[in-house]
This record gives C-alpha cells, sequence and structure tokens, in this order.
C-alpha cells in the first residue's frame, strides 16, 4: 500500500484498543515486545498519555508519551507495516509533541535504535537532536540507541 491515506483519525488509547496494541507490538518488535501487561500499565499509568491513529476504522499504529512534571520521553511509536512510509508516524508524533507542549514540558527526550534510519530521520525532521548513545540499550541483541532531544523552551529561554 502507497500513496496518501483518507479517513485517517489520531485519538486518545482506551483498554478496548489493547487486542491490537498487542499484535502489532509483537508484529514490529518481536522478542523485545512489551508484554500485554506492560501495554496495559502503559497506557493507563501516571503521566502516560497514548494515541492512536486508525484508518478505516482500524488501529494501524500507536504512540505515547511520559510527562514527569518537567521533561517529556517518547515511550514509542508504532505502525504497522502495511501503512509504513505514509505519514502516520509524523501525526501521532506531532500529537505528542502538542501534548508535551500543553502540558508544559521543557524539552522532549527518546531513545531510538541507531539502526533506525526512518524513525531517526523522522525525529531530525522535526527537530530532535542527537545527545549520545547507549549501547546496547536495546535487547535481545544487543542493540545500540541514540539519545536524542528536542527543546521547547524557545531559542530566548535557552540562550
Amino acid at each position: 500500500m502507497t500513496g496518501p491515506l483518507d479517513d485517517v483519525v489520531v485519538r486518545p488509547l482506551t483498554p478496548a484498543d489493547l487486542p491490537a496494541l498487542e499484535r502489532m507490538e509483537v508484529d514490529l518488535f518481536g522478542a523485545a515486545a512489551w508484554s500485554p501487561e506492560s501495554l496495559a500499565a502503559e497506557i493507563e499509568g501516571p503521566g502516560r498519555w497514548y494515541v492512536g491513529v486508525v484508518v478505516g476504522g482500524e488501529l494501524v499504529g500507536y504512540a505515547g508519551l511520559w510527562f514527569d512534571g518537567f521533561d517529556a520521553q517518547v515511550m514509542t511509536i508504532g505502525t504497522d507495516e502495511r501503512f509504513q512510509g505514509r505519514g502516520l508516524g509524523r501525526r501521532m508524533l506531532d500529537a505528542l509533541l502538542d501534548r508535551a507542549r500543553t502540558v508544559g514540558a521543557a524539552v522532549v527526550l527518546l531513545e531510538v535504535r541507531v539502526d533506525n534510519d526512518p524513525a531517526i530521520h523522522l525525529y531530525e525532521s522535526v527537530g530532535f537532536e542527537r545527545l549520545g548513545m547507549r549501547r546496547a540499550y536495546y535487547q535481545p541483541g544487543n542493540i545500540d540507541a541514540w539519545t536524542m532531544r528536542l527543546d521547547l523552551r524557545g531559542r530566548e529561554e535557552t540562550a
């Protein structure tokens, strides 16, 4: 499937979305997938905010943010492989960044696999900068991660 999508909705996730989340999590992340219990705890946890992207009535992506009172952390972004490369990740990331601004986050942080070029490109395209590398961050497989940061405070406040 390629090309623009019609009938796209980004909305908050609910516990009713867990079966679709569990399927996508395993499909996308295999042995590194979060457990069903972890997914359930994430979408309802304190300081957490999760959205899903729905195309034609089907949940085909999800993303989450954690806000600790100062900084926000992108917890995950995943899009069903059938819908990747069509701007859905950007829509979800935009929703997370809007939420971070709304709750007053100073910066947004994330980790991304060093070999995930599409995600790195997405993050850099909205202004994230690489801070450093976390060796063997992703398990299993001992895959390194870039730590990235987006300052939401504006240049005049950081100078």
